[in-house]
């Protein structure tokens, strides 16, 4: 009421109920403009729920076709979502990747070695399995610090270390990692010369509880399950230290990328991801990751991976080398280039 109008109003979609109206009133009070970023469609995420023929799913449907049409500019973040916009909602938008922010990058070995012994201190995965023969050396699960020298160097039989990023809903089904982990156990105790591997699953929801319980019936002896809330600043440099990402995203319209692959990518970290429709505007099969459909698969995935871990012309590797090599413009850059030019 009382400060100056802006010239223009973002507002990202979803939650835009009733965000997308209020600020579109707010924009005829003062002659504002309306611009909507579109990230996901609110009634599929609410039809997760109450089904897609509910009537308020159905009157959130017809809500945001309403409010949408009446943006000055409407941005999406996929060519699935623009195209399907522009045929079944008669909007018109322009595809905005989503970007990481500039400190999603690999870590130098020193930073890796401080997070694990941080992390150690709280969570048993991260701890060493053998001491060193100098009492004044540290050395985590994966990494050991010379005492004399400071220099960090890798264990040379660490554990894989893999990670996964979760909302713990039901359209980010954990139970298909779980099931994949499983099998590679039983490869592991089969003699199929796997590494052992630690999992690092982040994030909180509704199911973490339910999950936590089926992680602690099981009684793995080569893989290690790890369910941290870790600080804002050590999630990136988890990512940056990790052998591998798993991305368990199940898009409610289908139309949406996942987030956490961008800042994986950006910290130049491969996935495993499980596919969906548009997941391929992100996701290159067998270029910067792999897709996967169900557990058996992403089993099988870890299998070929990691059989020969940790091998610097093997496969992995390659993906990280892929991703190094491709233009990983940050968001910043990113508006710069593509959004600012329509706004300033």
């Amino acid at each position: 009421m009382w400060t100056e109008p802006a010239g223009y109003i973002f507002l990202q979609n979803p939650p835009g109920l009733p965000g997308i109206a209020v600020c579109w009133f707010v924009c005829c009070l003062c002659r504002s403009k309306l611009v909507t970023d579109w990230h996901n469609y609110g009634y599929s995420i609410m039809g997760l729920a109450h089904g897609p023929q509910h009537p308020l799913v159905l009157l959130a449907k017809g809500y945001e076709r309403l409010f949408g049409r009446l943006s000055h500019l409407n941005l999406c973040v996929t060519n699935a979502m623009r195209e399907d916009l522009a045929e079944n909602w008669g909007i018109r938008a322009l595809t905005v990747y989503d970007r990481p922010a500039s400190f999603f990058k690999e870590m130098p070995l020193e930073l890796q070695h401080e997070l694990f012994m941080k992390l150690g201190r709280t969570h048993c995965p991260f701890q060493a399995r053998s001491e060193p023969s100098d009492p004044a050396t540290e050395r985590s699960a994966f990494t050991e610090k010379d005492a004399g020298s400071g220099l960090v160097t890798h264990l040379p039989e660490r554990p894989v270390l893999l990670v996964s990023s979760t909302s713990w809903t039901e359209d980010e089904d954990f139970s298909v990692l779980l099931a994949a982990l499983e099998k590679f156990e039983q490869l592991t105790l089969g003699g199929a010369g796997l590494p052992s591997l630690v999992c690092v699953i982040t994030g909180k929801g509704p199911l973490k509880e339910y999950y936590g319980r089926l992680i602690r019936r099981k009684s793995f002896r080569h893989v290690q399950i790890c369910t941290p809330w870790l600080e804002a600043e050590d999630y990136p440099l988890l990512l940056g230290s990790a052998d591998l990402g798993v991305c368990l995203h199940r898009s409610s319209s289908g139309l949406d990328l996942p987030m956490k692959v961008v800042d994986m990518f950006g910290c130049c970290l491969p996935v495993c991801a499980v596919n969906f429709k548009c997941l391929h505007e992100l996701v290159r099969h067998g270029e910067n990751g792999l897709v996967f459909e169900d557990a058996e698969e992403l089993a099988a995935q870890l299998q070929r991976l990691f059989s020969k871990f940790p091998d610097p012309t093997g496969e992995l590797q390659q993906f990280r080398e892929n991703l190094r090599s491709a233009e990983q413009l940050r968001w910043d850059e990113s508006w710069r280039r593509t959004v600012l030019p329509l706004v300033d």
